[in-house]
């Protein structure tokens, strides 16, 4: 079988995104799996390339092709950075507008079979911003093009998997956000995503409380009793089989245990604080609901130690690798 073609973006151009996709496509067990090709701006490849003295070339490739030679960075160059406004650690318009555009031409390309998956490096929604986009990150971009309604960010740490059920928004907000329709929506999500993605045929998944000790039957919050159990409850007579609300204190405990295949937790912090302890810096996120396969780092664009030869790859390398594994299984 032909090993699968991975769009990877550089994401934006003053963070760490194109320093993380050089120092991991410098990694030979990468083009073993697969074959990486990078969206982005070659120039600022090859300035990461002397900048870390990595030991690649780089070459411009057309859409669909390469990705088959260790040692050389096969870029789609869209020489879309404005040079003479970009600097590591600053924002810019141009380089939110470039990082952009790079996601949608790796969704794009994974929608029309030219790749069988794509990887995202960090974009910095700041500069999405100052280009004119209102997206809350990379995943509302893929979400919109593939015309998906119901989709979300799921976190992968070894046999760990946690479904994020809001993401980039403020915690009032997120408390806002929880509705028994939507709990019943998320959990139907993890159901068929892991089915489609996985051997599990009927995972099992744990729905986290949101207020301390589930509530207390209505003591501090109304949330369980109002809109989480109802949700779970719906999610049952479809025969999925769902349990909660379970103590956000305890149930990562026990789905490191592996009493869970799958936990669905309330709102962003409560989500990545727990992975983020377990395995901070190996934490990939997975897009389920889409007609795509897309992974991500778990981490952001680190101006702080931008084109410093400090960032560690580890992540991404860790994202291109699971999403080569689940490219793989799609196409057997």
């Amino acid at each position: 079988m032909e090993k699968p073609l991975l769009a990877v973006t550089m994401g934006d151009a003053a963070g760490i995104g194109p320093e993380i996709t050089c120092k991991a496509l410098a990694r030979p067990e990468i083009y073993r799996v697969c074959r990486p090709i990078v969206l982005g701006d070659i120039r600022i490849i090859r300035h990461i390339i002397e900048r870390c003295n990595l030991p690649l070339k780089t070459r411009c490739i057309s859409k669909g092709e390469g990705g088959d030679t260790f040692g050389t960075v096969d870029v789609v160059d869209y020489g879309n950075i404005d040079m003479s406004d970009w600097e590591f650690g600053r924002l810019s318009k141009s380089c939110g507008e470039a990082a952009v555009h790079y996601t949608r031409e790796a969704c794009q390309m994974c929608m029309e079979g030219t790749a069988d998956a794509m990887v995202s490096a960090p974009l910095n929604k700041a500069a999405m911003r100052m280009a004119g986009y209102h997206y809350e990150g990379q995943t509302q971009i893929v979400g919109e093009m593939t015309g998906s309604a119901n989709y979300g960010m799921l976190l992968l740490l070894g046999d760990m998997r946690v479904l994020m059920y809001s993401n980039h928004c403020s915690l009032e907000e997120a408390c806002q956000k929880v509705k028994k329709e939507t709990v019943y929506e998320k959990i139907m999500l993890v159901h068929e995503g892991l089915r489609k993605i996985t051997a599990l045929y009927q995972p099992v998944i744990a729905v986290s409380a949101l207020n301390p000790h589930c509530g207390e039957e209505g003591m501090f919050g109304r949330q369980e009793l109002d809109e989480i159990i109802p949700g779970i409850q719906q999610a049952k007579l479809k025969g999925v089989q769902v349990t909660g609300p379970v103590p956000a204190d305890t149930v990562f405990v026990e789905a490191q245990k592996g009493t869970y295949d799958a936990v669905i937790a309330m709102y962003h912090d409560q989500a990545n604080m727990a992975m983020k302890l377990l395995g901070f810096g190996s934490v990939v996120t997975l897009l389920v609901g889409v007609p795509v396969i897309r992974t991500s780092t778990g981490h952001g664009t680190a101006f702080n130690i931008a084109g410093q030869n400090l960032a560690n790859e580890e992540n991404l390398y860790q994202a291109i690798l699971e999403a080569a594994k689940l490219a793989a299984f799609k196409k057997a």
